[in-house]
Formats: C-alpha cells, structure tokens, sequence
C-alpha cells in the first residue's frame, strides 16, 4: 500500500486550507496513494496565539467537510482531515476520515487534551479504529502521541497496521532552526514516534505543518523504529511511501501483558 503525509503551510483562512488539500490530495493521488493524513485541526486551522484562524461555525465546518469528500471522491483517496467539529454544543478536536468515494467513515476526537487546550475543546469519549481497501489503521492526535503511548498500543493490539499521527508544532515568527532528523539537540517529538512504532511493531505516520521553524518533520516509521521518510523541514509538499504491511505484525503490542495491569482498586 502507497499512503501519503501531508505537510502544508499553515492555513490562512478554511478556503486556502481547502486550497491546500486539493492540492496535495492531487499530488498524492497522481502517485496512486490510497490514503493521505493532513496536521492536527487543519481546518480552520490550530489556534496558536501567533496565527489568525477562521470562525469556524457549524455550517463553515459542514461546507468544508462535503468540499473535503467531493475532493476524496475526484481523486479516489481516502483523506484524514483533522477539523474541530460541534457536538451537542460542544468543540471537538477530531480527524475525520472520508473514503475514496467520498463517504464519511467516522471520526477520532482527541480524548487526551493538551492541559492548554482545556479552554479550546472538549476531549472526545471513545477510541475507534478505521479500515480501508483491508487495511486496518488508528488516529492519534498530537499530545496523545507524543505523551499516551497506551493510546497506540490500543490500536495495535487490535490489529491496525499503522497509526496516523496528525500533530502541529512549529512558528513562523520564533524556534531553532532544525537541520537533522532526530537529532539529540530537537525537541523530543521525532524520537517519540520512532518509539510509537517500535514498541508495537507497527508503522506511525505523523504529519504536521511546513512553518519556517517546525518543532518535528512529518515523518514516516517503520514497525522495526526507523525513519523511513520525513519531508524537509520547513518545505510543504507531500510524502508517498509505499509500505509493507506484512512487517507491520503487532508483534510487541500483542505480548503486552494486559491482565497484569488492571487497576482493581
């Protein structure tokens, strides 16, 4: 299977992130990718305090999710589009996943909030897992990748092959300029996903914004733990890999032990 990793530039409005999705779903497909994972609350965009985000009203969000199918649907790919989205009057932080014919599948909401977006969103209820063309695959959003590993191992242990990471981190006005991917001197995050995929035998795939100083790369890991491709940072553009599902076992996530950790207090 070929998949894809967005990394666009930071959304300037929900018309110019739209903008951006067509763009790269069409790159993506032209190189026969059947799924594409864009960063965390692309649409409208995440709310950093340096960044100017759309009002996202519930109708906005609706208009863009059916604009976000009927591009799946023109490309035949299934996008990963992390939105927030209303529920009962309430802003979620989730990834909703559109097939291939532009039907919506369903969504992860963030469950595991950042303590700063505790004023932002809601955290979600439930994990769920997705499957498309027989594939089986989870969604971690940002924190919960980086800092809830039992999230991933969630998802592995019930046979997903790869977990989708759509993150944000990064400025366009302040940071260190980073040049090597995993280096000991960056920010954690790049060692935190080889470690997602290696303690579980799967693929990661993590996605985030090109801005002019990233905190991570959006990188793909291999189930044995290495960087398989990462897209330069700071560059928008899109990853294609093509994976072999068959190493993606599950193999240390199903050793895991789980009758010996039940809290039973």
């Amino acid at each position: 299977m070929k998949i894809a990793i967005a990394s666009p530039p930071f959304p300037k409005s929900i018309d110019d992130g739209l903008f951006q999705v067509e763009k790269l779903v069409s790159s993506a497909a032209a190189q026969q990718a059947e799924i594409i994972c864009f960063p965390e609350s692309y649409i409208p965009g995440y709310p950093a305090e340096e960044f100017t985000v759309d009002v996202a009203t519930p109708q906005k969000l609706q208009q863009a999710l059916d604009k976000a199918c009927e591009i799946a649907s023109q490309n035949n790919i299934t996008i990963i589009l992390p939105m927030d989205w209303y529920v009962n009057g309430q802003v979620l932080n989730v990834a909703q996943v559109i097939s291939n014919e532009g039907k919506v599948l369903g969504y992860q909401a963030k469950t595991q909030l950042d303590p700063s977006e505790d004023e932002i969103w809601a955290a979600g209820t439930e994990r769920r897992l997705f499957e498309v063309n027989g594939v089986k695959f989870g969604i971690v959003i940002c924190h919960e990748g980086f800092r809830y590993p039992e999230l991933v191992r969630w998802a592995a242990r019930r046979d997903a092959k790869i977990v989708f990471h759509p993150h944000f981190g990064g400025s366009n006005l302040q940071g260190k300029p980073l040049t090597e991917w995993g280096n000991k001197d960056n920010p954690y995050y790049e060692r935190a996903m080889m470690m997602r995929a290696l303690e579980n035998t799967i693929y990661f795939a993590s996605s985030n914004c090109a801005t002019m100083y990233p905190e991570s790369a959006s990188s793909l890991i291999a189930p044995d733990g290495h960087c398989m491709a990462n897209q330069p940072y700071g560059e928008p553009g899109v990853l294609v890999v093509d994976i072999d599902l068959e190493v993606a076992t599950g193999l240390l996530a199903k050793r895991y032990k789980h009758e010996l950790y039940l809290d039973n207090n």
